[in-house]
């Protein structure tokens, strides 16, 4: 028993399922600034893979990551870092929705070996109508998302409250497709916290 509850404490949640991607779309101002940047961060995938098949070990490796992120960085608003609107970059102890996603994506690829075609930025629309970015990992049983305003890596579709509108190609990592029929994209708010 205690070998089923702790597989059960690992595994993703049931039922999920892929997004319904559909054709490109703009990338977020924020993220175009940023490939500029970081150049390395939005080359194409050399070798865009299937889903990501995670065992136990690496699904508990993912839930330490984004809850080691989420308490580590500070939740402030670009405007409050950098007195600008808006500015993608990796938080060292204060970011903002799409830096906590960077950071995570980065750790995902970097220690944890993840395709980057499988650890996508999103864009999703809070019920407020704001912008929010979190990041999107694509498995085997499903697509699920970290996020800095949710403890728990959950299916996309438990995300309940956003409007998914769109995330990274999975085959280049500075374009973007749009999630379903997003209708108009929302400008990302660096005031996108808990």
């Amino acid at each position: 028993m205690a070998a089923i509850l702790a597989l059960a404490a690992f595994a993703p949640d049931a039922a999920a399922r892929p997004m319904d991607i559909g054709g490109p779309t703009s990338s977020p101002i924020g993220h175009f600034e940023f490939c500029k940047k970081w150049r390395e961060e939005c080359a194409r995938i050399a070798e865009p893979s299937g889903p990501e098949a995670l065992d136990e070990a690496a699904w508990a490796a993912v839930r330490r990551i984004n809850d080691r992120i989420n308490s580590e960085i500070a939740p402030k608003t670009d405007r409050e870092l950098f007195g600008k609107e808006e500015l993608w970059t990796f938080p060292k102890i204060a970011g903002d929705c799409e830096d906590f996603a960077l950071l995570k994506r980065r750790i995902l690829i970097e220690e944890q070996g993840l395709s980057p075609s499988n650890v996508l930025l999103t864009v999703v629309k809070r019920q407020s109508g704001e912008g929010h970015a979190i990041l999107t990992l694509r498995t085997t049983e499903g697509d699920f998302v970290l996020d800095n305003l949710h403890p728990a890596v959950r299916s996309w579709e438990a995300a309940k409250g956003y409007k998914f509108v769109k995330r990274q190609s999975s085959e280049n990592a500075a374009a973007w497709v749009a999630i379903g029929d997003p209708g108009p994209a929302p400008v990302l708010s660096a005031g996108s916290k808990p």
